[in-house]
């Protein structure tokens, strides 16, 4: 089966190249979602960012598997010269309200890992896909030079 997955809205890397990575939601999909992006950036030569992406993606799948009943997990990637933007979509009609409410403090749901991608990334972000596929939200970070 094939799906079109519709790309978020996080600041988007000028030129650079575009990868998609469907998965389904289990206990193994942080690891295979990180292990893509790590492989990707170090073919991109973007070892030095190899690290922090490595963790926050990590976090972000981790937070969908965890945290949503979607059934598949969605990872984008674009990457350029100087940054690394990765995009987590799941579906989940609840999720988004509740990430909107972590986000602003309004409600700690458990750990610290969006802490980590906050200081980590340049910019950090959510994104409702209703619009286009009600339910639907996405979490992206961008990492590299300023």
């Amino acid at each position: 089966m094939t799906t079109a997955t519709p790309i978020p809205t996080p600041p988007d890397p000028l030129g650079g190249e575009r990868y998609r990575l469907t998965l389904p939601n289990t206990a193994s999909a942080a690891r295979i979602a990180r292990d893509f992006v790590a492989s990707l950036l170090e073919r991109e030569q973007r070892g030095g960012l190899v690290d922090d992406a490595r963790l926050c993606v990590t976090e972000l799948v981790t937070n969908a598997y965890r945290h949503t009943s979607s059934s598949l997990i969605r990872v984008h990637v674009a990457v350029n010269r100087k940054r690394v933007t990765v995009s987590v979509a799941d579906h989940d009609p609840g999720a988004v309200q509740e990430l909107a409410a972590q986000r602003t403090g309004t409600e700690r749901m458990g750990g610290r890992g969006l802490l980590i991608v906050e200081n980590l990334a340049l910019a950090w972000g959510t994104t409702s896909l209703d619009s286009r596929l009600p339910g639907h939200k996405a979490v992206w970070f961008t990492l590299g030079r300023t």
